[in-house]
């Protein structure tokens, strides 16, 4: 994890153990649609994980409970036009 932060990477979501690969593209794809509206990434998290355990396919803590975040979690400035 050092590495990604001496690379620059202002924050990690981290799991803990191996989680199914369709409720991590879910759990991912949902968490990177709700940044767009400039909440804090730990906000985020956390609503992303309460939608998964009121969900009838991923309510068991396995599918989300593993995911954790490291570094900075304030909102993310999601801004992609160049600043020359």
């Amino acid at each position: 994890m050092l590495a990604f932060v001496l690379a620059g990477s202002e924050s990690q979501l981290i799991s803990l153990w191996k989680v199914d690969d369709n409720a991590t593209k879910d759990l991912m794809v949902n968490y990177y649609q709700k940044l767009k509206n400039n909440k804090g990434r730990s906000a985020v998290l956390h609503e992303v994980q309460k939608e998964m355990l009121a969900s009838e396919d991923y309510q068991h803590p396995y599918y989300w409970a593993s995911f954790i975040p490291s570094g900075d979690w304030s909102a993310m400035d999601l801004n992609t036009s160049s600043k020359n």
